[in-house]
Parts: structure tokens; C-alpha cells; sequence
């Protein structure tokens, strides 16, 4: 058994064993945890990855009459202003004001800018008072400027994250990057074997073995600290809330981010050493990419409970292809499709291998932890929600191939409809035609309902949230989408009538 306090005496005399995570397992395996435990001092872990829960604390000073500000812009980005005059906080994934640029720059972008010494701008409006009377604000600043600028993540450094795919049959924009169509990839993110979290975890009892509040840690250069458990913190998927000084951090390990058609992001090094105390510590430093189980889901499904489309590690990830046991047109089939990172390993090695650095000169010593991480709670938010399933009240009125125009402006007049399904022999869905469809058809002497029925429809499922059919029929401009089961076929009609009903309190 060894103390924290002995090996920070090991440290300072230049006499302490420090290695990565990586050269831990090669340790472990060629001489066993009970030997590797006895010799090696201090295990450097590291991960480099898009932490959306972040941001930083500024305060400005004084100006010249004072200011209260309340609404608050760092290169028109907006930062939040209910803090006391000059204080406020900027979050990363805070996208722009102005509507051209939008995603493209954001809190991510401002905070980089910082840290590389380049100036913003910093526009405020407040309300005046006896001790306020300024009421808006324009200057230029930089991070020397400010009097401090502390860096406040409320969740950074996942143990594990959930790997993503797509069932839909067009790609979709998320915070896993581009998902494309009928589970032709995966992302995926995370530093695996070289995960903080990961190497100090102990699975029998769901706890941390040394990080915890007053951890010192390597924060994107910086020195930090945890400072508690991270939002949504819920072990094998743990979080950590940390903090440092922006003033001291390097873009090589900071760097603002957008993901297309999604938005800001930061991505951030994080490293924590890990105290080899004994031979359990060092059993579990030693873990390898292939013994860290993650989950595979359908982000095509937009709820809150994705489907499970199975389960891989990290060593058949980072080989760049897998296999996916998965449903495509109603068939069971084995499909190879290539995996890619949203984060970067080879970053990550870096942090852990710049923190074993600084240990070894003597530069970064290491703290006893205060308080133990708290328990995991992950509970879901109590909302409402309606579904399609709600809203469509009839069956659905369909036409099948080959009927003439004639006959289906007569079934949509008929039925006082505006959307036509068309289906073949079996009842699945082929095309769709609407009015405005006829009232083309019939100007420019069409007869065949092929010649003018859109063959790739866009369709709903009956489990769909009505806010995603919404945003559908925003992206396509359309008025009406079919509802179709698993086989394809159409068991109704949702259109913005539906919706307007809806927004309007009728059912």
C-alpha cells in the first residue's frame, strides 16, 4: 500500500515510476498487477474530445461611468446576464446572433479566440441606475483584459459513450457528426483505454477508486480541478464537473468546433493522473479498448429511448469497420459498414503523455481527493408528448397504381382530401399525389397517375413525435406526409391541418 503523500515525496525528488495508460496494460500483462502495483507510482490518462457542457466565467471590470450589463455579446454571441455588472458566462455551443453566420461561429469560437490572444468584441446593454447610470457598452477586449476568465464545465470527460447509426432513408446531422442512410456508418467517441474515468473505475461497487472533488487534473493545458460529478453522471457512463483557469490553457488543447447543420462545440483535452495505490488500482489501469463495452443506437428513431442495435468495444471500433446485425425492408441482414471517430485518439495520448511529462519534472503534483463522486442519477424529463399515432383519426384513403387522373381527382374531391397515397399490389406505399398534383396534370394533358405521383415520399411512422413530422414538412415544404408501419404500408395521412388543429387546442 502507498500513499498520495509518498508518492508526491517520490515527485519531488525525481524518483517516481510514471507511465501512461497505453504502457500500463504492456506492464500489466508481461509482470502482473501485483508487481506493476509495487514499482509504478502514478498512471496518466487522457481524452481530447467535443465537450458541449462547457463554458467559461468572465468578469470585465468596471467601465467608466460603471454599466449593469444584462444583455451581453462577445463577437455577437450572446453570453448570459443575469449575474452581478460585469460578470457573465458564455457557453460553448451558444450559436451567433446574426442569422448569416450563425452555427459557423460560436461560444466555442469566441473561447478559442481568447486563448489565442486575439481580441473580441464586447457589446452590453443594461438598465441604468443611481450607481449604474451607463447603458451600453462597445470595446474591443482580450483574455489580458479581463480580470478573470475561469473556465466552468458542467460535464466533461464521459467514461462511455454511446455509439450512433442511422436506419432512416436519408442521412441525418447530429452531434455524432453526419449519420448516413440505412446504417451505412457508425460514430463514435471517446478515448477508451486511455479514459480517466475508465482507468480509475471499479466496477463491483459502481464507484471511483481516487477521482473526486479536489482531484487536480490537466485541463486543456491548464492546471484544474473536479469539482464534483458532471449533469447526467450515472456509472459505467460517468461525467465530471471541472474547472481551471482559461488564462493558462494552449489551443493545441482547446479548439472550437461546428457540426454541420447541428452546431457549436469545444473540443477539449482533459487528463487525470491516476495514483497507483495498490493492486486493484492497478489491475483496472491496465484496462484495454476490447474489455470496454459500447452501446450501438438508432439515432434515426428522434426519441428519447433509441432503439439498441447492438453492442461492440472499442478495439472493433477503432478498426475502422463492423458488422450490424440489422433490419433493412423488412429483412434480417449482417451489414459491414465503417465506423469513424468524433473525437481523437491520438490527442488523447497526447494529453496523457504532456501530464506524465510535467509529473516527472516535477511541475504537476497530486491531491487528495476531499469527497468521493456522488451516485449516478439519470433521470428523464417529465413532458408531454404527442405522437403520430395521436393524431390521425381515420383510416387512410389510398389508390393504387394505375388508376387515371380523372379517378383520383374524383377519390380526393370525394373525400374533401388534399393528399393521395398510392400503393401497389400489396398494400405499400409507391408515390403520392396531391391536388395541386392534379391541377398540373390537368393543365399540361396528363392521364397516367405515374407520370405525376413524387415517387421518393416522405413518410412518418406512427411512433413519431409530431414535432419531428413538423420539422419534416418544414425541410421539404410540404403539407401532408403518409404514415406508414414496419412492412411499408400506409395506415394513414398526417397533414398540417392536423397540426394547426392541434397547436389550436381541437382535436
Amino acid at each position: 500500500m502507498k500513499t498520495i503523500k509518498e508518492i508526491n515525496e517520490k515527485i519531488k525528488k525525481g524518483e517516481a515510476v510514471v507511465v501512461t495508460a497505453e504502457e500500463m496494460i504492456k506492464i500489466v500483462e508481461e509482470e502482473g498487477a501485483k508487481r506493476a502495483a509495487d514499482y509504478v507510482d502514478v498512471v496518466t490518462t487522457g481524452t481530447f474530445g467535443a465537450m458541449c457542457s462547457s463554458g467559461v466565467f468572465i468578469n470585465f471590470g468596471h467601465s467608466d461611468p460603471p454599466i449593469k450589463m444584462l444583455k451581453i455579446y462577445l463577437n455577437n454571441v450572446q453570453a448570459y446576464g443575469g449575474l452581478a455588472a460585469v460578470d457573465t458566462y458564455i457557453g460553448a455551443t451558444q450559436p451567433n446572433e446574426d442569422p448569416d453566420v450563425d452555427i459557423d461561429y460560436g461560444g466555442a469560437h469566441v473561447i478559442e479566440d481568447l486563448v489565442r490572444g486575439k481580441e473580441v468584441e464586447l457589446y452590453a446593454e443594461g438598465y441604468t441606475t443611481d450607481c449604474y447610470p451607463r447603458k451600453d457598452i462597445c470595446v474591443k477586449i482580450s483574455l489580458d483584459d479581463v480580470n478573470q476568465a475561469i473556465m466552468v464545465n458542467p460535464r466533461n470527460c464521459y467514461q462511455t459513450y454511446a455509439a450512433a447509426t442511422n436506419s432512416r432513408e436519408e442521412k441525418i446531422y447530429t452531434y455524432m457528426g453526419i449519420l448516413l442512410p440505412e446504417f451505412n456508418n457508425v460514430h463514435y467517441s471517446g478515448a477508451g483505454q486511455l479514459n480517466p474515468l475508465q482507468n480509475d473505475y471499479s466496477p463491483e461497487t459502481k464507484t471511483f477508486n481516487t477521482i473526486g472533488v479536489g482531484t487536480k487534473i490537466f485541463l486543456a493545458g491548464a492546471e484544474g480541478f473536479v469539482i464534483g460529478e458532471g449533469t447526467q453522471h450515472n456509472p459505467p457512463f460517468g461525467t465530471l464537473m471541472v474547472k481551471g483557469n482559461l488564462k493558462e490553457m494552449s489551443p493545441e488543447f482547446l479548439r472550437a468546433a461546428t457540426m454541420p447543420k447541428y452546431g457549436p462545440t469545444l473540443y477539449i483535452g482533459v487528463g487525470i493522473p491516476i495514483p497507483v495505490l495498490n493492486e486493484e488500482i492497478a489491475k483496472r489501469t491496465a484496462i484495454r479498448d476490447r474489455d470496454i463495452e459500447v452501446p450501438i443506437y438508432d439515432y434515426g428513431v428522434p426519441r428519447r429511448e433509441r432503439p439498441l442495435v447492438g453492442k461492440t468495444n472499442y478495439e472493433e471500433l477503432r478498426d475502422g469497420k463492423i458488422v450490424l446485425n440489422v433490419e433493412i425492408d423488412g429483412k434480417r441482414v449482417e451489414k459491414e459498414v465503417k465506423t469513424g471517430p468524433v473525437s481523437s485518439y491520438k490527442k488523447a495520448r497526447e494529453v496523457a503523455e504532456e501530464l506524465k511529462r510535467r509529473i516527472l519534472e516535477g511541475s504537476f503534483l497530486l491531491t487528495e481527493r476531499v469527497a468521493p463522486l456522488g451516485k449516478g442519477e439519470f433521470k428523464p424529463m417529465r413532458s408531454p408528448i404527442t405522437l403520430v399515432r395521436d393524431v390521425i383519426k381515420r383510416e387512410p384513403i389510398v389508390a393504387k397504381l394505375g388508376i387515371s387522373i380523372e379517378e383520383a381527382a374524383k377519390i380526393l374531391m370525394n373525400n374533401n382530401i388534399n393528399h393521395l397515397p398510392i400503393v401497389d399490389e400489396h398494400g405499400k406505399i409507391v408515390g403520392i399525389v396531391t391536388s395541386w398534383d392534379i391541377a398540373k396534370a390537368v393543365a399540361e394533358k396528363k392521364r397516367k397517375i405515374e407520370e405525376i405521383m413524387t415517387r421518393n415520399v416522405v413518410t412518418a411512422r406512427k411512433d413519431e413525435p409530431i414535432d419531428e413530422v413538423a420539422r419534416k414538412m418544414c425541410r421539404y415544404d410540404i403539407s401532408g406526409l403518409p404514415v406508414i408501419d414496419e412492412n411499408n404500408r400506409v395506415v394513414g395521412v398526417v397533414t398540417s391541418e392536423d397540426l394547426s388543429r392541434l397547436l389550436g387546442g381541437r382535436k
